[in-house]
């Protein structure tokens, strides 16, 4: 019964290994960054960024909707590029039909993005 434990949680070894490694990079950039930084800031700097509208304004302003449609432009354009990773993995698995979904898909996101060029969304 041992045994198996053992082998079963060999196989996890270079994930908990992976794991680690991410974990001490992550926190020896932090520590560098924070004994690098340099901690004076000015007005602008401590501001809060309000989508480049003036961070003291009234709050009954009225707000221009392309930020939205952009935002929201690049995260829908950004999730179906990750569609593609997955597609570059497997790509000699997927045989000749996956091979023309992924042109058809790449054609459709191309067209999509052409599209909203041409509506005068990205301006």
């Amino acid at each position: 019964m041992f045994r198996m434990n053992a082998l079963f949680f060999l196989e996890y070894k270079s994930i908990l290994i992976f794991l680690v490694v991410c974990i001490i990079i992550t926190l020896a950039l932090i520590l560098i960054s924070y004994l690098f930084s340099n901690s004076v800031g000015g007005v602008e700097k401590l501001s809060a960024y309000e989508c480049g509208f003036e961070p003291f304004e009234d709050a009954r302003n009225t707000f221009d909707i392309k930020f939205y449609i952009i935002a929201i432009l690049f995260i829908i354009f950004d999730i179906e590029v990750t569609f593609l990773f997955p597609l570059a993995v497997s790509f000699f698995y997927i045989g000749p039909i996956g091979f023309w979904i992924s042109i058809d898909f790449m054609i459709e996101l191309v067209i999509g993005y052409i599209y909203v060029w041409k509506k005068g969304a990205l301006d």
